[in-house]
């Protein structure tokens, strides 16, 4: 019989060596804290001096379990599909981040380390929000999603930046320590491109607007932030959160930015005899891209300098979405099948009925995020009549996909 592991009452937290647990009659109490409430009384009598800074449980947790860029990036292949310059580049990002958090004192220099944010380049559905959800999930840090396109300038209709910054607050159950050690992930950046290169004389509520006041966070200071968010909800004392050890995580298509780069590289663009480029050669376009690429597709010089890490993802083939149905951890497959399992049902998938799938969503030419919804329009009848089908198999086919025919039920 296993031995069950001590967990401190205060806190959470597991006995480990670092920071044993110790049981007694009816509680259990970490050596952390202990110590704090040790300092909270030699505070209140007046003590300080007998205060000894320790790490928190946070910092201890992270020194000791701080995964190596290969070990992320192993992670990341259980769930995401391909892409894996893009996985190598967030996983050593994270490991350079997270390292200069917490060991950032253990060489004794005047090296200051500089954060390294990250941008995140390719189609819709093409795995960006799920590398970064992937990878807050096993770092056990907070995680705040922000679409870029509801952001507007402060004064009008629309989210404040400051409302990123909110919810990160709110991913972390209103813990500023453990938010000021979070990821921000924000989609859909090349959405408040200006539209050209040029100041426009009428406002761009939404657009160079935005970045600006973007600047401030991702660069890292103190943020002022009222409790409901944003300057629009005033009222009660604000909180304030340091974003210098917050990783920013940005996403977006940049339609377009593939002739930015072609016109850069010498292409004629021109003319009705125009060879069209193959899947293959517009990703090794995009590949190329430089910060003047950006710079020209709208992001102003400033935001791309903060930037500081460039990948891109390419957009899903039939094999990969096959793979994408099938292999990953929670891949759709897998979780219908769980879910027939819970009815005592087997559920079955013909090669040819994934083949189907996969061809629709590209058609689609709405990436991994396709599949989904045409599973659910062809599972809907069958998971209708689930439970008559009880000890039974069902297996599906491509004309069941087509639904030119009903499964086959044995």
């Amino acid at each position: 019989m296993n031995k069950k592991i001590p967990v401190c009452d205060f806190c959470g937290v597991k006995d480990s060596d670092k920071n044993p647990v110790i049981s007694g009659d009816k509680a259990n109490i970490c050596k952390m804290c202990a110590k704090s409430a040790y300092d909270i009384i030699c505070e209140h009598e007046g003590d300080s001096d007998k205060i000894e800074k320790l790490p928190t449980n946070s910092e201890i947790e992270y020194k000791n379990t701080l995964l190596k860029p290969k070990e992320l990036k192993e992670i990341l292949d259980e769930y995401v599909i391909g892409q894996d310059k893009a996985k190598k580049v967030l996983s050593v990002a994270v490991y350079n981040h997270y390292k200069r958090v917490f060991n950032q004192d253990t060489v004794d220099d005047d090296t200051e380390l500089s954060k390294s944010n990250v941008l995140l380049i390719g189609p819709t559905g093409s795995g960006k929000t799920l590398l970064a959800q992937t990878i807050a999930k096993y770092l056990d840090v907070p995680l705040a999603i922000a679409d870029a396109t509801s952001l507007t300038e402060a004064g009008y209709v629309g989210d404040d930046v400051e409302n990123v910054v909110t919810r990160l607050i709110q991913a972390a159950d209103g813990d500023i320590k453990k938010a000021e050690q979070g990821i921000i992930f924000i989609d859909e950046i090349d959405k408040i491109a200006r539209m050209s290169e040029n100041r426009s004389i009428t406002r761009d509520v939404s657009g160079e607007g935005v970045q600006q006041a973007l600047l401030k966070i991702i660069e890292g200071s103190v943020i002022n932030v009222p409790p409901k968010g944003g300057r629009k909800h005033p009222g009660g004392d604000a909180v304030q959160l340091d974003t210098t050890n917050v990783l920013f995580i940005c996403g977006g298509a940049f339609d377009g930015l593939i002739d930015i780069i072609g016109k850069k590289q010498g292409g004629n663009r021109l003319g009705f005899n125009q060879d069209k480029k193959t899947k293959k050669e517009q990703e090794a376009i995009l590949e190329m891209v430089e910060a003047d690429d950006l710079v020209k597709y709208g992001l102003i010089p400033e935001l791309i300098g903060r930037l500081h890490m460039i990948t891109t993802l390419n957009e899903i083939d039939e094999d990969a979405m096959i793979h994408i149905l099938t292999e990953p951890k929670n891949a759709l497959t897998k979780q219908y099948k769980k879910l027939f399992t819970m009815d005592n049902v087997t559920l079955k998938f013909e090669q040819d009925s994934l083949i189907e799938i996969a061809q629709k969503a590209i058609k689609r030419k709405t990436g991994a995020r396709g599949l989904r919804s045409i599973m659910e329009d062809v599972m809907l009848d069958i998971m209708y009549e689930l439970p008559e089908y009880k000890n039974k198999t069902v297996t599906i086919t491509k004309d069941v996909v087509n639904k030119t025919t009903k499964p086959t039920i044995e």
